[in-house]
């Protein structure tokens, strides 16, 4: 995406709704207040032209390369887990809250189905809030001390909730829960497709619940498919 100081936020953002985060992130008003150019609106707010600049570069860089997850060490799997997609979670949802309570508030008389959006959102961000928090101080710390169980052949731990299986499948469950509602934002959006007359706001939701949604599915992956089976094999070869 090529930008200069003279550019207005608001053509930014239209040329790629994905900047709206990145204003949004430095105080920057996108929306109503987006005719200004950026040089103006970072004087504005006291922002570092520079460093915005190459944040707004760096929207688009995408990794091509192939990943191959199961190859990983299971510990390392796990922190990869936490710091990437635990991370994206607990960032993105604020910004989402506000977005989409911004939306429904204003909007939510035309177009009722952002209404919805907003409540389905709100329970999803409590219910992956807490899902995760369950994650990090239950399963994955178990799920470690299985791997260093195996690598120093010391005896299998015996946790409080029985076998590794049970808080697996508690997860597994809450993540169906989380897919089924994104699948029910995914629908009332008409897969995240604003109206043409939507304002920025209305567009940065829509653009940031795709991505929130994208990245679940990844997330979801590595752990249904990847670090649960792995857990339980591992579990199960210990006992023996």
């Amino acid at each position: 995406m090529n930008i200069n100081k003279n550019n207005t936020v608001a053509e930014v953002v239209t040329k790629n709704i994905k900047s709206a985060h990145v204003f949004k992130k430095h105080g920057i008003d996108f929306c109503c207040g987006g005719g200004i150019t950026i040089e103006k609106a970072c004087a504005k707010n006291d922002v570092d032209y520079k460093t915005l600049e190459n944040e707004l570069l760096a929207i688009d860089e995408v990794s091509h390369r192939t990943i191959d997850y199961n190859s990983w060490d299971l510990s390392f799997l796990i922190d990869h887990i936490i710091n990437v997609h635990h991370t994206y979670v607990e960032e993105s949802i604020q910004l989402l809250l506000e977005y989409a309570n911004k939306v429904a508030n204003v909007h939510g008389h035309h177009y009722k189905e952002v209404v919805e959006i907003n409540n389905l959102f709100q329970e999803v961000a409590g219910e992956l809030t807490a899902h995760m928090k369950k994650e990090e101080l239950i399963l994955f710390p178990f799920i470690k001390q299985l791997v260093k169980a195996e690598k120093e052949g010391s005896v299998l731990p015996q946790p409080p909730f029985g076998t590794v299986n049970n808080p697996i499948q508690m997860m597994e469950q809450e993540h169906e829960n989380a897919g089924d509602i994104f699948k029910t934002i995914a629908k009332l959006s008409n897969n995240y497709t604003p109206p043409e007359e939507a304002c920025n706001t209305f567009r940065a939701l829509y653009a940031a619940l795709d991505e929130f949604e994208q990245d679940l599915h990844q997330h979801i992956h590595l752990e249904n498919n990847i670090l649960h089976p792995k857990a339980k094999a591992l579990e199960k070869s210990l006992a023996q």
